[in-house]
């Protein structure tokens, strides 16, 4: 059972902050006008619970496809990836609600006389103003800055974008009042001194290397940023990495019904008893979902047990799913089924499920016991873990060139002594670096730094797969076209019978022409709607083979303003590539 519901507060902020549907509007609510609000402690903390709102939910975290990026395949593929974004008339992530609520409050909370209170929710409210503006150059670059409320005949409602390095800016000093000014109480559901740190950690990375992979300059400082507010909270020794079994020590982060605070500084509450629930077990094991799957290239991607690279045996495209699996970095059996694998509270080990997962290499990851696949999980799940902190400053470090075996011990050490993993090796890393990755990352920085830049990016992938931050890796790298490269499954050799697990039982059947007659629990795949790369003659399965990826270099790193609002506001220019018309 959940010991503080403090979601259930910020449920009822929603529902009160819901009646605020227009930027434009006078007030919120006229209850929430300031002559009668905004006189205590606990009016503030109402106010702001609502914000927590705009925090991405469980369907955001795991589910959202854009956000998984290269690392998933599904049954449909996004816009994104297939180059077929067009302009919107309206919405496409160019809202202001939200920017007008905490500006609203932010102008009205000097009205309460508990000054410790004020700077508290203060800082509270500046946290969500620089998070409502990180995802917005996130996904658009430049963008106006507003931090007070504007009327409809307010010049300021018609003004330019600003550059996103203003806005940037901007951002910073708002995480800083919120770093030095909210409380440091640890609670996964309520922000803190360690979330702003942690965010701003977060925040910094993607725009440093944003900012140097795309040639936009002042990207050192930046990233300096990043490496000073995650050391400050990794040295505050509040948070460190959850430990158990290691054959299951990273799965149970994901499957305990409460955040670990331990690890989690922020998370996404659920209850059962309430309800309060969402629908991972569903969307990863319903056949009517996207059916989702890890692309290969993933599976590729984990290194041995032992800590040498997987890639570098021969053939190793070509293994049979139980070869493959075989003797690698634990975080693999945790995240996708493989032999072995039993469902929670189940006494039989199952296979992936072809009917489930169009890669064969199903999802673990949040999955919780049958009586959850209705859409009834309540587990909590993560925005921001502390292990995202180790990565981001190792990564901050590397990309600055300063990076030392010191750095690593205190980052990437701890995640891999989690599931007993060898630690990685600066010197080996740069003087031995992976041809897989290198063809991988094509644009990565090439210096002395690249082997481990590469190592810490195989690290990220395997660490936060399926937390929905492998999109936004890919647009701060310049690594996009990742996306319109195929996404492959399993390898067979072509039609056949297969022991998947190796347990002496039939699993599957890959059969041509007609469908033999079916044995109880047997998997049964016709060739041709199962596509193997090579048809007949096998090869990794192919997901989407007739649907055209495209990535256009130009202008898919940023997604058009709406026609309505550049209609509105002239002095509104388009990003890049998009057209003003809608195409």
């Amino acid at each position: 059972m959940k010991r503080n519901l403090n979601i259930f507060t910020l449920i009822i902020g929603l529902a009160v902050s819901s009646c605020n549907n227009d930027y434009l509007e006078r007030y919120p609510i006229a209850e929430l006008a300031p002559e009668n609000y905004f006189r205590t402690a606990s009016e503030l903390q109402t106010f702001t619970n609502a914000f927590y709102a705009d925090l991405p939910d469980a369907l955001a975290i795991h589910y959202n496809t854009p956000g998984q990026g290269d690392d998933e395949a599904r049954n449909t593929l996004a816009s994104e990836f297939q180059g077929t974004r067009t302009t919107p008339a309206s919405g496409g992530g160019w809202a202001w609600t939200s920017l007008r609520r905490i500006n609203f409050y932010l102008e009205n909370s000097h009205k309460c006389a508990d000054e410790a209170a004020r700077l508290q929710y203060d800082g509270v409210a500046r946290f969500f103003r620089a998070y409502f503006y990180y995802d917005k150059i996130v996904r658009f670059g430049d963008v106006p800055w507003y931090d007070k409320v504007n009327q409809l005949d307010d010049p300021a409602m018609f003004k330019p974008r600003d550059s996103r390095k203003v806005v940037f800016a901007k951002i910073l000093e708002d995480l800083d009042f919120a770093i030095a000014n909210c409380n440091t109480n640890k609670s996964p559901q309520l922000i803190s001194k360690w979330t702003a740190l942690a965010f701003k950690s977060r925040m910094c990375l993607f725009e440093g290397t944003f900012r140097k992979y795309h040639g936009l300059g002042d990207w050192e400082d930046i990233l300096q940023q990043s490496v000073a507010a995650a050391d400050e909270l990794m040295r505050s020794n509040t948070y460190s990495i959850y430990k158990g079994d290691p054959s299951k020590a990273y799965q149970e982060l994901f499957i305990a019904e409460e955040a670990n605070p331990a690890e989690m500084i922020l998370a996404r509450q659920y209850s059962a008893t309430v309800p309060f629930v969402h629908s991972a077990n569903f969307y990863i094991l319903s056949a009517s979902y996207g059916r989702p799957g890890m692309v290969k290239e993933l599976v590729n991607s984990y290194l041995m047990k032992d800590g040498s690279r997987f890639t570098d045996k021969p053939n190793f495209d070509k293994l049979s799913f139980y070869d493959e699996t075989q003797d690698r970095d634990p975080r693999l059996s945790q995240t996708i089924r493989t032999p072995g694998y039993k469902r929670i509270g189940a006494s039989t080990t199952s296979v992936p499920d072809f009917a489930t997962s169009v890669t064969g290499y199903q999802y673990v990851k949040y999955i919780l016991s049958p009586v959850f696949d209705a859409g009834q999980s309540s587990n909590d799940m993560p925005i921001i873990r502390y292990a995202e902190v180790l990565l981001n400053y190792a990564e901050a470090k590397a990309e600055l060139g300063t990076i030392s075996q010191n750095d690593i011990d205190r980052s990437i050490k701890l995640l891999r002594d989690r599931v007993n993993m060898p630690n990685l090796v600066l010197a080996h890393a740069n003087s031995k670096i992976d041809p897989y990755l290198l063809s991988s990352y094509p644009n990565v920085s090439k210096s002395g730094q690249t082997g481990v830049i590469l190592e810490i990016r195989r690290e990220r992938r395997i660490e936060l797969v399926k937390e929905g931050l492998r999109y936004d890796d890919l647009l701060r790298w310049k690594e996009g076209a990742k996306v319109a490269r195929p996404f492959y499954g399993m390898y067979f050799p072509g039609a056949g019978e297969y022991d998947l697990d190796r347990d002496s039982k039939l699993d599957l059947v890959i059969y041509e022409g007609t469908a033999p007659v079916k044995k109880p629990g047997v998997q049964y795949q016709k060739l041709g709607e199962l596509v193997l790369e090579n048809g007949k003659s096998g090869g990794r399965i192919v997901n989407l083979p007739d649907i055209l990826k495209k990535w256009t270099e130009e202008k898919d790193y940023y997604y058009p303003i709406p026609t309505q609002e550049l209609q509105l506001n002239p002095k509104l220019e388009q990003n890049k590539g998009w057209d003003k018309s809608g195409t």
